[in-house]
C-alpha cells in the first residue's frame, strides 16, 4: 500500500474524499488509513499529528496562519501547507478542479521547500511559496477541546 503524503482538512471534507479515491497518497479526517485525526478534530488537535505523520495539509482556512495559537503550533512542528486561497468559495469540484490543475507546481514547490514550516498558496492562475511568519499574539487562546 502506497504511502500517505497529503492531509486534505476537513474544511475541504468533500473534496479530500474524492481525492482520495483518485490517489492513493491522500487522506483525510476520518480516513480508514488515518485513524489518528477524526470528523470533528480541532486544527490544534490534527496539527502536531499531521506534522508527526509527515503529511503536507491541504486546506482553505487562512487563519491558521493568523491565529497565533495555531501558527505557533504549525512553527513548531515544522508543518507544510498547501493553502487554497481562492477569492470565492467554490464547490467541491471546483475545489478539485484547482487542485488538478495546479498539481504538478504544487508537486513541484513541496519537492525544492523542503522541511517545513512553508505555506504553498494555490491562486487561480498560479501557486506562491510563502513563508510562515509570527502571528500577533492578540487575545487568548480558545479553550482546550476534547475528542469523543
Amino acid at each position: 500500500m502506497d504511502p500517505a503524503r497529503f492531509y486534505v482538512d476537513e474544511s475541504l471534507l468533500g473534496t479530500g474524499r474524492a481525492l482520495a479515491h483518485a490517489r492513493r497518497d491522500v487522506v483525510h479526517p476520518g480516513h480508514l488509513r488515518f485513524p489518528d485525526v477524526k470528523i470533528g478534530d480541532s486544527d490544534v488537535q490534527w496539527i502536531p499529528v499531521v506534522a508527526a505523520a509527515g503529511l503536507v495539509a491541504i486546506l482553505r482556512d487562512r487563519k491558521i496562519v493568523t491565529r497565533w495559537w495555531e501558527n505557533d503550533l504549525v512553527v513548531a512542528h515544522r508543518l507544510r501547507l498547501v493553502h487554497l486561497a481562492v477569492k470565492r468559495d467554490l464547490t467541491n469540484w471546483g475545489y478539485l478542479c484547482l487542485l488538478v490543475r495546479h498539481w504538478e507546481a504544487i508537486e513541484r514547490h513541496i519537492d525544492d521547500a523542503g522541511e517545513g514550516p512553508w505555506r504553498l498558496v494555490v491562486l487561480d492562475k498560479r501557486v506562491d511559496l510563502r513563508p510562515i511568519v509570527p502571528a500577533k499574539r492578540t487575545g487568548p487562546p480558545p479553550p482546550p477541546t476534547t475528542s469523543c
